[in-house]
């Protein structure tokens, strides 16, 4: 367990540890973009379908 510490406090003393938490937002907020998108794609998607129901019901 001791040996699991001093990774742990070395890795944060280190500039690797900013930067891990650096990309995880920055992954982060391209996941959010990502499904925002995607959102809206499928009510784009959607509407047009439903458009296409209802002219073709006519």
């Amino acid at each position: 367990m001791s040996q699991f510490l001093n990774s742990v406090k070395t890795f944060l003393k280190s500039e690797d540890g900013p930067t891990s938490v650096e990309y995880c937002v920055m992954m982060a907020f391209i996941f959010l973009v990502c499904f925002a998108a995607i959102g809206e794609l499928g009510t784009t998607t959607h509407e047009l379908y439903t458009d296409t129901l209802t002219e073709i019901q006519k």
